[in-house]
């Protein structure tokens, strides 16, 4: 039988990282309410440690780990921010980690993961299986796996962002009506959802995805989990997971309402945007649930809603790509 995480599961997933992570901050904006029409919180996981809220789920799973399985080491494959997460959690509980990372991972991100002494393994995304490199280093190697989103632990770490979020917009004295939230594997969003509908149940909750990588989307519609066709080809490089998981798809085919798929063009809007009203920088990922709400996927008005910008790792040329949209004279 599956073991399906609960909301107690994340509230015990806090108490147990909480010396690790931040709590981040919501973000408003009164000229974006004004924009849209309703209330918005952005629940800023860019400012994250690691630049995204990858290192929640990675410090939960292994700080649960044996002595033995710590001496063992620990494999992981990532296109960047779950190797940055796994890196800096293995660092701080001296853990040798190898990380499985895509050849043309963001060199940010790449440097990232370095940075806190991981062994970096490319794969090419359009004709290597990265799960199954990361599963045979590990029968090898005596490894133990810490998978980007699939895994009971990785799920509930992930939702102590959704934790903190429906703790913050109840200290404003507000009750979220939608919650839009991004989603490669789902993980963050299986962990956010039971987050959310615990304290709010009837918040309606949206997936957003990139175009031509909308999974979840299209899963809900058919009530079976779909598969993406692509395995690149979108700024989104955070975003493309052949389809959902095993695991996550339990939990989120009970909660979702909905889904958007996002072009890269609204997607370098949000980034600007973003910089410009906020002073934060977001990677495409991090940015698209913004995007959804400012092409008008989202109605907002006369609502509250949350967005999860769920990372930062942003390259310089795609973020002055980002800047050049703005007009001239901003």
């Amino acid at each position: 039988m599956t073991l399906i995480p609960t909301p107690n599961d994340i509230r015990d997933a806090a108490t147990r990282i909480a010396a690790s992570v931040k709590k981040t901050p919501v973000l408003t904006s009164q000229d974006l309410d004004g924009q849209t029409g309703g209330r918005i919180f952005l629940k800023a996981e860019c400012l994250q440690k690691t630049g995204s809220f990858k290192i929640r789920g990675a410090t939960n799973k292994l700080m649960q780990l044996s002595e033995s399985e710590r001496a063992a080491g620990v494999v992981a494959w990532s296109t960047g921010n779950h190797a940055q997460g796994v890196a800096a959690a293995a660092k701080a509980l001296n853990i040798s980690a190898k990380i499985v990372m895509p050849s043309d991972a963001p060199q940010t991100k790449l440097d990232g993961t370095r940075s806190y002494g991981a062994e970096v393994v490319f794969y090419d995304r359009t004709t290597d299986d990265r799960e199954d490199i990361g599963r045979r280093i590990a029968q090898e190697e005596g490894r133990i796996v810490v998978p980007p989103y699939d895994d009971f632990d990785i799920i509930c770490g992930q939702g102590t962002a959704g934790l903190e979020l429906v703790d913050q917009v109840s200290e404003l004295g507000f009750a979220l009506d939608d919650v839009l939230v991004p989603a490669s594997g789902g993980g963050l969003l299986a962990g956010v959802s039971l987050a959310v509908h615990d304290r709010f149940p009837d918040a309606r909750i949206f997936v957003v995805e990139p175009q031509s990588f909308d999974d979840h989307q299209r899963s809900l519609g058919s009530g079976q989990r779909e598969t993406n066709t692509q395995r690149a080809g979108s700024i989104c490089d955070a975003l493309l997971a052949p389809a959902p998981g095993t695991l996550t798809w339990q939990v989120n085919r009970t909660h979702l309402t909905g889904g958007y798929a996002v072009s890269d063009d609204d997607v370098l809007d949000a980034i600007a945007f973003a910089y410009r009203a906020f002073d934060v920088r977001l990677e495409p990922g991090g940015a698209i649930t913004l995007a959804a709400l400012l092409s008008g996927h989202h109605n907002a008005k006369g609502r509250n809603v949350a967005l999860i910008l769920s990372g930062g790792n942003v390259d310089d040329d795609t973020f002055n790509r980002a800047l050049a949209r703005l007009p001239t004279n901003e």
